[in-house]
């Protein structure tokens, strides 16, 4: 307990799967957590959950993509709380089941903008406010495939392209503001079960039972992981047991990179 105590962390895209995670882990260690998400009832339930805990949670709409809402609510958060110390670069979405070459211009902006843009808009928002807190940690949640390719997620160019710049943003960040004592790391997480997964095997073109059946196949643990498992990287990260750690790329996958 307290590994994060009286920390304050803003988590995007946490009203499910690995960023719900991730707030309810931070807030039972000593965080008090701003849960940032579209989803609105979801996104208050889980923050509702947290408090019923006996943690400290709020809410907050905030589209990534959308410049006004990201300065806001990193403005509200600082107002709030009085400081801030982590941010969680979680918010993302895959791409339409469709091959490259099927890929509209429309398409590729939607995955880009959430995916790499949403990541920069918040880094750039919370920054000032890390600073003034004197330092802090931000964590970006990339993929395996911002490091390897492959055809598991379609359209790979799409989703791997985001996830890739994520990465090398990540690196170039733990450079820039090293001298700020702000450390800038990415987690790589290879298949969890979350909605989202789930509703890629719902829509693969091979059926959700073939595709789960060849995505194990390339798990070397044999089972998918589950969000706690990255959300514990995250508690890592974000918590002072990582003051060295700044520019790394922490690799959660069950095996999957090791072929």
């Amino acid at each position: 307990m307290g590994r994060v105590q009286d920390k304050v962390a803003i988590i995007t895209g946490a009203s499910t799967g690995l960023g719900k995670a991730t707030a309810e882990l931070l807030a039972a260690e000593g965080a008090k957590v701003a849960i940032a998400d579209i989803q609105d009832e979801l996104g208050q339930a889980v923050a509702d959950g947290i408090v019923r805990a006996g943690g400290v949670a709020r809410y907050y709409h905030m589209d990534v993509t959308v410049e006004e809402q990201v300065a806001q609510v990193c403005a509200d958060v600082f107002a709030t709380f009085g400081r801030l110390d982590i941010l969680v670069n979680n918010a993302g979405i895959t791409g339409a089941p469709k091959p490259t070459h099927e890929i509209t211009v429309e398409e590729w902006d939607r995955i880009l903008d959430v995916d790499a843009k949403g990541v920069f808009l918040c880094t750039k928002h919370a920054i000032p406010y890390l600073k003034q807190t004197e330092g802090g940690s931000i964590v970006n949640i990339s993929s395996v495939y911002g490091i390897v390719g492959g055809m598991d997620v379609p359209p790979p160019y799409l989703y791997h392209a985001a996830k890739g710049a994520v990465r090398v943003m990540t690196k170039s960040d733990a450079i820039c503001y090293a001298a700020d004592k702000i450390r800038v790391n990415s987690i790589h997480p290879g298949w969890l079960w979350t909605p989202m997964l789930e509703s890629v095997g719902l829509n693969s073109t091979e059926g959700p039972e073939k595709f789960h059946a060849r995505i194990l196949s390339r798990l070397p643990l044999g089972h998918y992981g589950e969000p706690i498992d990255v959300a514990y990287g995250v508690l890592y990260l974000a918590s002072d047991e990582s003051k060295f750690v700044t520019g790394a790329e922490l690799i959660i996958d069950g095996g999957y990179c090791a072929w």
